[in-house]
């Protein structure tokens, strides 16, 4: 046999150009992606609805737009229609200065119910109700809690008034991640012995208000406010005596303010523009500022919510848009 050459180098079989350990370990890999991947998809998300379930044929008539939160705006709830039906029913006849209990039904357009996993917290909680009588002198706000059924949400309240109030639902959708809204009437009778003068009640009369010892001022920018562009409201407060205001987070935020026109077509649902968890720094007078745009000219109450030590206080202020 011919002796090999020191110098001839050892002749090694050709390979594929990935040695089979990679080859194998990529496909380990891939599989495991995978696998995780349909895994997830199969966990329970906690609701049953979909992005489908909250959109309405626009061709029949037009929709609710989702809230965008960062350039609120006010909506024309009752004009447009929206994908979630809302119904309202009292154990018994509302009347006014009575405790009235009552039950929320919300569901989609093709009958699915809207329950509690169906909505994401926003601002403290699943669904807010916003309810508000003829005059505009009587708002509250609701919180009612997940019913023993799906799609239904109990709570109770003292209407102050008579007539055909209106309550208007605010909700987030786990399904869309965005704010929506639905609306419905709740007749509320007249009870002779506790049926408040429109003196005593809370109207709007002015840009200054007083009560519970402490002055609230709403003031917008321009003046006066034009329809189709954004206004700005400054809401302060102070303490008739001069002391400090013992101001306190009301659903995440300091204030709260909610614009009713005249007639109750829709609402808007405002937050300061301040950073929630930042407490103003003048105690004696703190501000908050809110943006807002209105589509419409004409006359509007803007209700604030405030917290005020232990209690909360609502107060209201006119605020005319001009075309």
């Amino acid at each position: 046999m011919q002796p090999k050459a020191a110098f001839e180098p050892e002749r090694v079989a050709p390979t594929t150009g990935v040695a089979p350990f990679a080859w194998r370990q990529f496909l380990a890999i891939t599989l495991g992606a995978v696998a995780l991947y349909g895994g997830l998809r199969l966990l329970p998300t906690g609701t049953n609805l979909s992005h489908m379930d909250f959109r309405v044929d626009a061709r029949k008539m037009a929709s609710v737009e989702f809230c965008d939160p960062l350039n609120p705006q006010f909506i024309s709830v009752v004009a447009a229609r929206s994908p979630v039906v809302m119904e309202v029913s009292t154990s018994r006849p509302a009347r006014s200065g009575e405790t009235v209990e009552g039950v929320v039904r919300l569901a989609t357009a093709s009958g699915k119910p809207v329950g509690r996993e169906d909505l994401l917290v926003t601002h403290t909680r699943r669904l807010h109700l916003l309810v508000v009588d003829p005059s505009l002198s009587d708002y509250q706000h609701l919180h009612p809690e997940a019913g023993a059924r799906p799609g239904e949400w109990v709570f109770a309240f003292q209407p102050r008034r008579s007539g055909i109030y209106r309550v208007f639902a605010d909700f987030t959708p786990i399904a869309t991640g965005r704010g929506l809204y639905a609306h419905a009437d709740l007749t509320v009778e007249l009870s002779p012995s506790v049926e408040k003068a429109p003196g005593e009640l809370n109207r709007a009369v002015g840009p200054l208000r007083e009560a519970g010892g402490h002055r609230f001022r709403l003031e917008s920018t321009p003046q006066p406010a034009r329809a189709n562009a954004v206004v700005e409201l400054r809401f302060t407060i102070d303490r008739v005596d001069g002391g400090p205001v013992a101001l306190t987070p009301v659903m995440g935020a300091y204030a709260h303010l909610v614009a009713f026109d005249a007639d109750r077509s829709g609402f808007a649902h405002l937050h300061p523009v301040e950073d929630a968890a930042v407490k103003p720094a003048d105690e004696r007078a703190p501000a908050l500022n809110f943006k807002l745009t209105i589509p419409r000219p004409g006359s509007y109450t803007v209700w604030a919510q405030v917290g005020l030590g232990s209690r909360e206080e609502f107060v209201s202020f006119p605020l005319e848009v001009r075309d």
